[in-house]
């Protein structure tokens, strides 16, 4: 398994922060390689991506929800990722976003650019395209603010 870790400084309140977030099917907009995701209930998504110029789909289940503050996941099927993305208030309008995510590459391809460090950089771009989204609008285009808790899932 490889472990990316990365941050980004936003200059927006944490809950437009995690507001934002939520909006899943609008990762598209600042995610390198996601053609797509639709959302099929609170707890479920459908991913479309490209990688190393493979299309590739899978399912991913959240986990644990906890607004303001986490959003946990895990890949479902084949694909073999996991991660949480969690909101640190720092100040009244400025927050930090840090993501923690765990993969297993599955093919030549992928252990060649997780080791060049191209997918760290990937991941690294994508917070940096998340911040600018969000601070060129100055708000979330919308939110969930439900709660899901590991325990009730399992």
């Amino acid at each position: 398994m490889s472990l990316i870790e990365q941050s980004v400084e936003v200059n927006v309140p944490v809950r437009a922060a995690y507001n934002q977030w939520t909006q899943f099917e609008e990762f598209p907009k600042f995610m390198e390689g996601v053609q797509k995701i639709d959302q099929i209930d609170d707890q479920h998504l459908h991913w479309d991506v490209e990688i190393g110029g493979q299309r590739r789909e899978f399912d991913a289940t959240i986990t644990e929800q906890t607004p303001d503050q986490r959003i946990a996941w895990r890949a479902d099927g084949e694909a073999t990722q996991g991660g949480v993305v969690t909101f640190h208030r720092l100040a009244e309008r400025k927050t930090r976003i840090m993501l923690q995510m765990e993969f297993e590459p599955r093919d030549f391809k992928e252990k060649a650019g997780d080791i060049l460090g191209i997918i760290e950089r990937r991941v690294k771009g994508d917070l940096g395209r998340f911040k600018e989204l969000i601070e060129s609008r100055g708000q979330e285009s919308g939110a969930w603010r439900g709660e899901i808790d590991q325990t009730a899932t399992s």
